[in-house]
């Protein structure tokens, strides 16, 4: 069961991490086309004005489509509106945390200035540079990587230890979330914003932002694999 609850719980952060997209798209001006929770095979969809809703079969993962016909009407959107729409994921899931943990300060301390603003924006602002700190050590200690079975099997453990350490959990992961897609691999959004970047130095450096795409993917494929494959032989050790 706790294993469900984790599970539960990545599924609801990236559910978060795409509604923050879908948000900061709306404020640029950006229409939607799709909205889907999930990848592979639609099990629920339902629209309303121009944007699809769905509910997809594997449900870690998703995605935001913005409504365009082809690549050229793609950049036909300004830079800066991309770069915000790019932006809105990574910020969903450090504005939950801060949520959270202004929510266990009242809880703890009461209604105080420091413990709903001062004090989560520390504990966050802490929590990344520990974050980052760690993720860079994965390229000296790649054995150190994890994927999603290590974090249901570590996060099962966890969840079962009491509500509170739960909460900590969804605040790790969710800051976890927004670091790691903050990284410059093109096919995640901090490589978005930096090829967006290069785009507004060089407009020609925006035919090299599919083929840059696809080799990020690419990359994030072979860690994907790379991190089931710890996962599975620290299970069986």
């Amino acid at each position: 069961m706790n294993y469900l609850i984790i599970i539960g719980i990545i599924g609801f952060l990236i559910f978060f991490h795409e509604l923050g997209h879908f948000i900061f798209a709306k404020i640029v001006g950006i229409n939607i086309a799709s909205f889907s929770i999930g990848y592979g095979p639609v099990l629920f969809r339902w629209k309303r004005k121009e944007t699809e809703y769905r509910i997809s079969l594997i449900p870690l993962g998703g995605y935001v489509m913005p409504e365009v016909k082809d690549e050229k009407e793609f950049f036909n959107i300004p830079v800066y509106k991309r770069m915000i729409f790019s932006i809105g994921g990574p910020f969903a899931n450090i504005f939950l945390p801060l949520i959270a943990l202004a929510g266990l300060g009242i809880f703890n301390s009461g209604i105080s200035f420091t413990s709903v603003l001062i004090t989560p924006v520390v504990q966050v602002f802490s929590s990344m540079l520990v974050i980052i700190n760690g993720l860079s050590r994965i390229f000296i200690s790649p054995e150190r990587l994890s994927g999603v079975i290590g974090i249901v099997a570590v996060g099962g453990k966890i969840v079962d230890s009491g509500i509170l350490n739960a909460i900590n959990l969804l605040i790790m992961l969710s800051l976890n979330l927004a670091v790691f897609n903050l990284f410059p691999i093109p096919a995640l959004d901090g490589g978005k914003i930096l090829l967006y970047i290069l785009e507004k130095i060089h407009p020609k450096l925006k035919k090299i932002q599919i083929p840059v795409t696809i080799g990020g993917w690419l990359i994030l494929l072979v860690l994907i694999v790379y991190a089931t494959y710890n996962d599975i032989a620290k299970l069986v050790a």
